[in-house]
């Protein structure tokens, strides 16, 4: 059975599904995708932390589905823009777990993950995944993965 590493950038997820198809994205249904393909060893949902009941709920479902949840604080600029980036979490998450499971699976658009992708395959032969709503997904993570999937109906609630 393959061990599996999943790893969601959870602000990512959020707001191009909102974007693209104004609803929210199905946890659940992830887990269970994900599941039939081997064992997930390591799943670890990024997100930020603004304290309100709604996203606390949201956390502990998240929890209970059988993520690790890992916060940082939502940050508001003076210039009223805000900040709250896991970038480099979530790189150095993938790195330390590459070597240790047959398959990484990313959910995020975000195209500065490409070259991280590529090296853990090249380095490890680890096989990479990603999930993403296609339109607001950058190319180059697409094209990283050895498998894309699309963020479709089936995956949305």
């Amino acid at each position: 059975m393959k061990k599996i590493a999943l790893f969601v950038d959870v602000q990512n997820i959020y707001y191009t599904c909102k974007q693209a198809y104004g609803q929210q994205f199905n946890y659940r249904q992830l887990w269970q995708d994900v599941s039939a393909e081997g064992q997930i060893v390591l799943a670890i949902a990024y997100a930020i932390h603004r304290g309100d009941e709604g996203q606390l709920k949201f956390q502990e479902a998240l929890k209970h589905i059988g993520f690790e949840v890992k916060l940082k604080p939502f940050i508001q600029r003076s210039d009223g823009s805000a900040k709250g980036d896991w970038d480099v979490g979530i790189t150095i998450d993938i790195l330390e777990s590459a070597s240790t499971v047959d398959k990484v699976i990313l959910l995020s658009g975000d195209g500065d993950f490409d070259l991280l992708l590529k090296k853990i395959h090249q380095k490890h032969g680890t096989e990479t995944q990603v999930y993403g709503v296609a339109s607001l997904t950058a190319k180059s993570l697409q094209d990283a993965a050895q498998l894309f999937h699309p963020i479709d109906a089936r995956l949305l609630r």
